[in-house]
This record gives structure tokens, C-alpha cells and sequence, in this order.
């Protein structure tokens, strides 16, 4: 089905009277496609709102929240009688707990099918980010981007492929040559360089001390957190170290284990691990490069005699190291 066919039973979903909620787990990619999707319902639905569930603490997400003017509002101030459509971008329903409550009329994303209930379907894992999906179905329908929107969708772009250097395709590559030539590169410049608070460097600075590197592997578990956004920022930063090819980080954050994989994307599959080492415990996956799992500690306990700092450390590793690996299909 051509992108022209795919768009034309998209908008048959809505009418002018339609109210429409867009759900995400915000980040720079689910952003963009959020706001290009109310773009292209402009005028032709009554709303578009946006709502994220997680909490936004990363300084480059909270910039380019900022300059591009998204219009983001957190999902627990909605009230679900007051829209009657609803979308899902950059995710999927079983992706996390906070999308259940909500039937969704259309389903967008760039991951690995997991779940396909919608009347309105594009899962395209061949690609490197959603950003380039919704830069597509701009084209197709001869939108051009204000400078804004381009500068948030290469923004998005950038990031889901690492600056084309994690699963970029050339559709990635012809969509950001396409937005070049629309966006504010002065809002590009000024996201890219907030990459972090002083108390992220203090964060950091506890885990390069506290780090642990077993097969070329870093793991570093922190205790509590309050952030998820800063065991991103570590699982990033430990790739970037020689010989490191895999980084594994973790935190406690209420009555969730959350862990953060990240690899180099040679002959190695980060989603499978994720899957192999910590699905039975409850929601992992992703990429072949980046994965995420956020575990139930009442899970986690049935495993191992007690869930403190040290236990969980090395019940991680020990979990890692036996699914370690695994390619991606």
C-alpha cells in the first residue's frame, strides 16, 4: 500500500467534529511525530491534544519542548469522556501500562510489531525512527513543515538513529535532506547542546566510580532514583568508552526495577536480550542497538532472597550474562 493510500484511510478515522488524543512516552522522535500528526490534521478534526505519561527531565527533551512549541500536557491531567479518538505514535499499546485504558483508533511507529489492535495500522520496523514516517506522509500530502516542526522531526530523526550511526536507512536520510531545507537549525543547535544539569553530573560521577565491566560489558545499578532520563544519560555515555561494547543500567523507581541496555549494534541484539533476560518479570524490549525493561520487584523477590542495592546488581549481571548476545531476528 502506497503512502498516499495509507494516509487517505488515516484521515477517513476522523471528521470535523472529532476530538483526537495523541499518547506518548515522550522523547525527541514521539514528540516531532505527535506534533506532525496534528499538523496534519489541521482543520480537518475539531482538536489535537498531546499528552505524555512519563516525566520529562531531560534537559534536550525540555528544550525542544521549549523552542519547537510543541504543546505537550502530561496524560493524567486528560479527561478521557472529553475525546473521542485516539492515537498512539512512537509506541504501542503493550509497549507500557500507561497506554491501557484507552481503545486506539490508530497505531504509528518504527519498533518491532508487538500489538496491531487498531482500525488503522503503520508499523514500520525497517525504519530508524518515526520522524521519517511522518515526514513521508508530510510529503505525500505536499505539507510543507513550518520551521519549527522540521527542526523537532530532525531533532527526532537524529537521536532514534544516533546521528545516522544506529539503524539508519536511506529513507532516513532523503526525509532529513527533505527537512533541511524548512528548519530553524538554530533550534536544532540549541537542543543538541543541553545534554545535561549538574545534578546529572553528579550522577554521572557515581557511576563512573561504581561501574562494573565484565565481558566488555558496563553495568552500573544506582540504588533509587527519581529520573529514569539519567540512567539514559550514563547507558549512552559508557558506550562511548574504548572496548565497552555494551552498557547496562539500572535503577529502583517506586516498585519498579527499570533498566537501560545499550550496545554497539555489531552481531548483537539489545531488544532480544532485554526479552531473553527479563520479559518473565514484566515489560522488555526494543532495538537491536537500545532496549528498555521495567521489571515488578515483587517479581524479582520470588528470585532472589533480598531486593537491595548489591542483590539486584548482581542478579542483573548474572541475568545479562547468561542471555548476553542473543542476535536479533
Amino acid at each position: 500500500m502506497s503512502t498516499r493510500e495509507k494516509i487517505k484511510r488515516f484521515l477517513d478515522l476522523f471528521n470535523k467534529g472529532s476530538k483526537v488524543l495523541v499518547v506518548i512516552n515522550a522523547d525527541p522522535d514521539a514528540i516531532a511525530s505527535a506534533m506532525a500528526v496534528k499538523r496534519i490534521l489541521w482543520r480537518k478534526v475539531s482538536e489535537v491534544v498531546i499528552a505524555h505519561f512519563n516525566t520529562i527531565t531531560r534537559p534536550d527533551n525540555l528544550a525542544m519542548i521549549e523552542y519547537a512549541e510543541s504543546g505537550l500536557v502530561s496524560l493524567d491531567s486528560i479527561e478521557k469522556i472529553n475525546h473521542d479518538k485516539f492515537v498512539i505514535i512512537d509506541s504501542q499499546p503493550d509497549h507500557s501500562e500507561h497506554f491501557s485504558g484507552f481503545t486506539y483508533d490508530a497505531i504509528i511507529d518504527h519498533h518491532p510489531l508487538s500489538c496491531d489492535e487498531a482500525a488503522y495500522v503503520d508499523i514500520r520496523p525497517g525504519y530508524g525512527a518515526c520522524s521519517t514516517i511522518m515526514t513521508e506522509y508530510l510529503k505525500a500530502m505536499k505539507l510543507k513543515p513550518s520551521a519549527k516542526l522540521a527542526a523537532a522531526l530532525m531533532l527526532g530523526i537524529k537521536t532514534d538513529t544516533a546521528d545516522f550511526t544506529r539503524e539508519a536507512t536511506l529513507k532516513d536520510i532523503l526525509a532529513f535532506q527533505h527537512l533541511y531545507k524548512f528548519a530553524d537549525m538554530n533550534i536544532v543547535t540549541k537542543v543538541e547542546r543541553a545534554l545535561m544539569t549538574e545534578d546529572d553530573l553528579d550522577f554521572l560521577s557515581n557511576a563512573i566510580k561504581k561501574r562494573k565491566i565484565i565481558n566488555n560489558r558496563a553495568f552500573f545499578h544506582a540504588g533509587i532514583i527519581s529520573k529514569p532520563d539519567e540512567l539514559v544519560i550514563i547507558a549512552d555515555f559508557f558506550l562511548s568508552i574504548a572496548r565497552v561494547n555494551w552498557s547496562i543500567i539500572s535503577g529502583v523507581m517506586g516498585k519498579k526495577l527499570i533498566i537501560i541496555l545499550r550496545n554497539d549494534g555489531l552481531r548483537k541484539g539489545a531488544g532480544n536480550t532485554a526479552k531473553e533476560a527479563f520479559e518473565k518479570f514484566g515489560s522488555a524490549g526494543g532495538h537491536k542497538t537500545m532496549a528498555r525493561a521495567e521489571l515488578e520487584l515483587k517479581l524479582i523477590r520470588q528470585e532472589i532472597k533480598k531486593v537491595n542495592q548489591k542483590a539486584l546488581s548482581h542478579w542483573i549481571i548474572c541475568q545479562i550474562e547468561k542471555a548476553g548476545g542473543k542476535k536479533i531476528e
